[in-house]
């Protein structure tokens, strides 16, 4: 990741505490199935009481997370409410929170989505987000002594958001999300 820049519309990843599933590369987020020819990208934070309970359709997981099967389910009902893509994005914005607020039940439930059109955030507990423009400045991180000059890692026409459990830089400021939120 160091050698080779990523510039890409969305991106997204994932740092797991794995504390639950064993630690492979099948339970490693995000995970990533098709669905109308798009590549959809799931990672969750939280842990979800019951989530394998719930039937399979279509999808079904290759690792042992209630993450991925939180996954599975969603896009399975994704798929079964709408076959083909939907010509108007609305409805499936409402199904996917509906779905959400529907699994947030189970317990911690929180959120990236995305279809390779849109980036989804669901925000369960907590999710933080900031969204970086020129002129871009530098970042401290709040964990570790580093500090990132984002004019050396940008161009003036980057507008760069981040979204996370919690805020990772203590120089920034960052929106907090309430619980129950749903972002596009």
């Amino acid at each position: 990741v160091q050698r080779y820049a990523i510039k890409s519309p969305i991106i997204v990843s994932h740092i797991r505490q794995a504390n639950r599933g064993r630690i492979c590369l099948e339970n490693t987020h995000p995970f990533g199935r098709e669905l109308w020819g798009r590549n959809w990208v799931f990672a969750h934070n939280g842990q979800l009481r019951g989530v394998k309970r719930l039937p399979l359709g279509y999808y079904r997981p290759i690792g042992t997370t209630d993450s991925e099967h939180a996954f599975c389910w969603l896009l399975g009902h994704i798929r079964e409410r709408f076959p083909d893509a939907p010509r108007r994005p609305a409805g499936l914005w409402r199904c996917i929170r509906e779905l959400a607020l529907e699994l947030n039940r189970l317990g911690v439930f929180n959120f990236l989505l995305s279809d390779a059109c849109y980036l989804y955030a669901h925000c369960g507990t907590q999710l933080s987000w900031l969204t970086r423009r020129a002129p871009f400045g530098e970042a401290r991180l709040m964990d570790a002594d580093i500090t990132v000059d984002f004019r050396a890692e940008t161009t003036p026409n980057d507008v760069v958001t981040v979204i996370a459990t919690r805020p990772l830089t203590d120089n920034e400021s960052w929106t907090v999300m309430q619980p129950g939120t749903f972002a596009i």
